[in-house]
């Protein structure tokens, strides 16, 4: 009887404790996502702000009693935020569906073929990665300048046409397709055209949408090499036209006008990411497992 009056005590005890845990986490959870997500309310709550009211603000409100959506139509009619939206658009999709076309062939040639020097080749490509993106940005920069594409979508998009790490990435699900089914579909005749296509690509679906989620907000982001290469303001992006919104549309006063076009471009992502993000997080852990 006292063993099992114990043993009902040893287990209280450890539920209570599991209890307190769980609760903790949670709280922690919690304030850290508050911590993560107030930037976002903040950068919302001055886009609806008038330019008077918050000037008029010598301490910064944590809301704000009359909202306004006029620096949103400011955003469309004072600047050329919807050129950006296009040259960004444009740029973003050519990028990543070539780049995809790159990625996928490689990856392939990699995971399943044989030929000399393979893995001495994949291990020289691997070290690409260790090379400072300085070092790349600058020899990029005098190439694109030597061939005359500065301020062209071609010039924007022929250095992002593919990737080390995504290569590396999609090679590592390839590789986990049995060797069997490989064989069998040469077996029946099948081209290695037809089952790259058909069987590999439908079963790494997490992984070829993850890259190419990741690509677009890559591309979307893009602002150092778009920076450097146009100084035309028909080829800026978005992230770049942010600068050019600053120095010449809305003023560098204009806070709530600025962060209206900052919520303007970020929607996008922001719905993608809600969109797809378990794919998202589902093509990384299979890239991450081995077997």
């Amino acid at each position: 009887m006292e063993k099992q009056e114990d043993f009902l005590k040893i287990e209280s005890s450890a539920k209570r404790r599991y209890a307190i845990r769980k609760t903790v986490t949670y709280i922690l959870l919690f304030l850290w996502g508050l911590i993560v997500l107030f930037p976002f309310y903040w950068m919302i709550l001055t886009s609806v702000k008038s330019y008077g009211a918050y000037n008029s603000e010598y301490i910064p409100r944590l809301y704000t009693a009359s909202p306004t959506l006029q620096n949103y139509k400011d955003a469309f009619t004072t600047v050329s935020l919807g050129r950006y939206f296009g040259n960004t658009l444009i740029f973003t999709v050519i990028t990543t569906g070539l780049m995809l076309m790159v990625i996928v062939f490689a990856a392939f040639a990699f995971a399943r073929l044989n030929f000399k020097g393979k893995n001495l080749l994949f291990t020289l490509f691997l070290a690409l990665m260790m090379i400072p993106n300085e070092l790349v940005v600058i020899t990029n920069f005098v190439t694109i300048t030597n061939w005359g594409l500065r301020n062209t979508f071609l010039g924007l998009i022929l250095p992002s046409v593919t990737s080390v790490f995504y290569i590396y990435l999609l090679k590592e699900n390839f590789e986990q397709i049995p060797d069997e089914l490989y064989k069998a579909a040469k077996v029946d005749g099948t081209s290695d055209l037809k089952y790259l296509f058909k069987v590999m690509l439908p079963i790494c679906q997490p992984t070829v949408v993850t890259i190419v989620i990741l690509k677009v907000i890559e591309c979307w982001n893009s602002y150092v090499w778009p920076r450097l290469i146009t100084d035309d303001e028909a080829y800026f992006l978005v992230s770049n036209g942010i600068q050019e919104i600053r120095e010449n549309g809305f003023g560098r006063d204009n806070i709530p006008a600025m962060m209206a076009a900052v919520v303007v471009i970020s929607v996008p992502l922001i719905v993608l990411f809600l969109l797809f993000h378990k794919k998202i997080m589902a093509g990384v852990s299979r890239g991450g497992t081995k077997g």
